[in-house]
């Protein structure tokens, strides 16, 4: 029920955008995510943004990464600027919705020159 796209490869100080949409029997959505994993590391948040638009960010990605999401179309998106190697990872989206949190599959991102 989420659909998560964009990943890829990029070198180093470039640009992606990721888009998770969120479809089927999903009522009201509160909050929506992305987490990331990196080889051999625990999962992380990196921003989450509320249905009222007030977003957190994991303190290695502000000023670098922009969350925002379009409420009518129940999508998420990340915006990711001045990539670094070490934002290497599988994204993942995250909703909360009232039937409860979902998890979305993840996109690979990988920053190598």
């Amino acid at each position: 029920q989420l659909q998560a796209s964009g990943g890829g490869l990029v070198q180093p100080g470039g640009s992606l955008r990721l888009s998770c949409a969120a479809s089927g029997s999903i009522l009201k959505i509160n909050v929506m995510g992305w987490y990331r994993q990196a080889p051999g590391k625990q999962r992380g948040l990196v921003a989450i943004v509320s249905s009222g638009g007030a977003t957190t960010y994991a303190d290695s990605v502000k000023g670098r990464f922009t969350i925002s999401r379009d409420n009518a179309k129940n999508t998420v998106y990340l915006q990711m600027n001045s990539l670094k190697p070490e934002d290497t990872a599988v994204y993942s989206c995250r909703i909360w919705a009232t039937q409860g949190p979902y998890w979305g599959q993840g996109t690979l991102v990988t920053v190598s020159s």
